[in-house]
């Protein structure tokens, strides 16, 4: 076989990784060094000169490292990949590559808290300003771009009111106008969803997250198609800013992305059963959830991802005091940040992962008080369900006698 497949289930496992190339081992050897040695002082200077291929310095590159970026692109339908250091190691470096001082960039109504900050901080110290938009309609998208615009950054589904975004619009439209379309594909992984392959120009993730899967990595991985542009992004931005992951992170996230299919099976079949639940919880409003009939965009969900993934926001009844209550009064779930461990975890955005956005865009964005965003884990489904109820069960008990 020459290494290259059809399915990404055996993709996830093979790809990149030739076992008669590292002495025969059947898992990916950790690389776990900083420099590489040279045969001649001569081989070194054909190295650094680009005149011949091999490893240098493993802020350059590194054998396990590159086994792990050839699998991601390979999973994205993608020519070439780069990993980071963490996801927003990936977001900065690419908004760094694509973007100089007095350009705009264009965003989804929603995006992850640390991704607004930075950008608040571009447009402070480097007048690289931003703004954002629904992007639901082309008239919309038309109206949002500015001369200055330079590309449209997307999160779809949206973190962490499960909007959608419909990628071949945004493409449509950015095509017209000569933009670059960045895609942080975080919340469905490569396994669910490609947007490579609704004309976007380059793809991140959270490595952190689905990719990784175990909760004890931080990376990011951002996947291009333009094999030139992404060599050169790699020996600019990130060789010179220096966000790179560490050789042992990269053999976690190989080992954990051996299991990414079944993984996210689990995850979207867990998911659409609290859903049903959810419905049926008297002190529950809101439920979204992209890959449920009730959701708006429902037909957007279908059209470019395959399942709906884990993850599942809701209002409650009774604001921050009964949502806090509510967190305080789950036993199974963990209160943490993050997503896609095999641990379920819940977490309340407005004062944690967003609390950084002030209040008055958090409530453009939909992140009220009230929004909890719930990380559907791999346990048994009906534990996790026994869990909600007794929580919820306890609010409403103590805000009935608080009346």
């Amino acid at each position: 076989m020459n290494n290259e497949f059809i399915k990404k289930e055996t993709a996830v496992i093979h790809k990149g990784y030739l076992s008669h190339q590292h002495h025969d081992s059947l898992s990916v050897p950790l690389y776990q060094t900083s420099t590489f040695t040279f045969s001649s002082a001569e081989q070194g200077e054909r190295r650094f000169s680009g005149e011949e291929s091999g490893n240098i310095y493993s802020r350059l590159g590194n054998p396990t490292v590159r086994i792990l970026e050839e699998r991601i692109a390979e999973l994205e339908n993608g020519q070439s990949a780069l990993a980071f250091g963490s996801g927003m190691a990936a977001v900065s470096a690419i908004l760094i590559h694509v973007t100089k001082t007095g350009d705009h960039v264009l965003c989804s109504r929603g995006i992850y808290g640390c991704t607004f900050g930075l950008l608040e901080m571009m447009d402070e110290k480097y007048n690289i300003s931003h703004s954002f938009s629904a992007l639901s309609t082309e008239q919309e998208i038309e109206a949002s771009i500015r001369p200055e615009t330079v590309c449209i950054y997307v999160e779809t589904p949206i973190n962490p009111t499960m909007e959608l975004v419909d990628l071949a619009l945004v493409h449509k439209v950015a095509q017209k106008h000569g933009l670059k379309v960045i895609v942080d594909n975080t919340f469905s992984s490569p396994y669910l969803q490609n947007p490579l392959d609704f004309g976007a120009d380059y793809v991140l993730h959270s490595a952190t997250k689905y990719i990784n899967g175990h909760g004890d990595v931080i990376a990011g991985l951002l996947i291009g198609n333009d094999m030139e542009d992404m060599m050169n992004l790699r020996m600019t931005v990130q060789k010179d800013v220096g966000g790179i992951i560490s050789p042992f992170d990269a053999w976690l996230i190989l080992r954990g992305l051996k299991t990414l299919h079944i993984r996210m099976d689990r995850h979207s079949e867990n998911a659409l059963k609290l859903v049903s639940f959810l419905q049926s919880t008297p002190v529950v409003t809101d439920i979204l959830y992209p890959f449920h009939p009730s959701h708006p965009q429902f037909e957007i969900a279908k059209k470019q991802m395959t399942a709906g993934g884990g993850l599942i926001s809701f209002n409650i009844k009774g604001g921050k005091e009964a949502a806090q209550y509510f967190m305080n009064a789950l036993q199974l779930i963990k209160i943490a940040v993050s997503l896609g461990d095999a641990e379920t975890l819940i977490q309340h955005p407005a004062t944690m992962t967003h609390s950084v956005i002030p209040e008055v865009d958090r409530e453009k964005m939909g992140i009220t008080h009230s929004l909890l965003r719930l990380s559907v884990g791999l346990e048994h489904v009906d534990d996790i369900m026994a869990d909600l109820e007794q929580a919820f069960a306890k609010v409403e008990t103590h805000f009935a006698m608080a009346k």
